[in-house]
């Protein structure tokens, strides 16, 4: 079947999420940006159409919204999608026994839910295609469950959430082991954004992108990670991790807890 070249990417509207949207872009895919901001999605968009050339559909959307969920659901379904970028997310720090129960549900409907709907709403028409890319965006902190808070922030709820998102990917990239799909998911560490001025009830203010004062990796390093990480085949991708030891080490850990618990 013909090749799909249009890119779904969610969070679009800052950070990883529109940087990734302008590498691909400059790779020559076409785009679908997602986010809550309207204004933010608009800049990009111009931005994109004028330098790259390259056709740009914008979907103002608050993924927590189950009715804003279905719709870019059924945009991911199309057959023109052959990259799926599971970008949005927010983090909902702060005490756990303190949390506001609303916020709480609107890490896991954007962190857990989200990425499960739209990667079962892409990965059926990629797999018909026989091609197609899947990146979900985790986080380095999913790998942080045992350590406490300071420096790290206070984040059971995220942490967990991201914990999903990287066993969900991985076990999903070993079920389509056989097909010609890419699956990843990527765990960043800090990075500069604007990802922590916002708890992520409402968007960050303003119509220009802003950095959080922790500062971090730069968002273009993230991207190379990401992509190499592609050409290469690894399922999980950490920023800065040059060796793809500690990994093999996870997989070789998982093993034997399933072999202790087997005796």
């Amino acid at each position: 079947m013909g090749t799909a070249r249009t890119a779904l990417v969610t969070g679009a509207s800052s950070g990883i999420g529109a940087a990734y949207a302008r590498r691909l872009a400059k790779r020559g895919w076409d785009i679908v940006l997602v986010a809550r901001r309207a204004d933010r999605l608009d800049d990009l968009a111009h931005h994109l159409r004028a330098e790259e050339a390259t056709t740009v559909e914008t979907l103002v959307a608050d993924l927590s919204d189950w009715k804003d969920l279905a719709r870019v659901a059924e945009r991911a379904a199309g057959d023109d999608i052959g990259f799926l970028l599971n970008n949005a997310g927010i983090n909902g720090y702060g005490p756990f026994a303190e949390l506001d129960p609303r916020l709480l549900r609107k890490v896991l409907d954007v962190n857990v839910l989200t990425v499960t709907v739209l990667a079962r709403a892409a990965v059926p028409a990629m797999l018909s295609r026989g091609h197609g890319t899947l990146v979900n965006v985790a986080s380095q902190l999913a790998f942080a469950g045992a350590l406490p808070p300071g420096p790290l922030p206070e984040r059971a709820v995220y942490g967990g959430s991201k914990g999903f998102v990287v066993t969900f990917t991985r076990t999903l990239a070993a079920e389509l082991a056989g097909t010609p799909l890419r699956i990843q998911v990527l765990c960043p560490g800090l990075t500069a954004t604007e990802f922590h001025r916002s708890r992520g009830q409402e968007p960050v203010p303003g119509r220009e992108p802003t950095v959080h004062e922790e500062g971090g990796a730069p968002v273009g390093e993230v991207i190379d990670a990401s992509l190499a990480a592609l050409d290469a085949g690894e399922v999980v991708c950490v920023p800065g991790l040059d060796d793809h030891g500690p990994v093999t080490a996870l997989e070789q850990a998982e093993l034997a807890l399933r072999a202790a618990a087997r005796r």
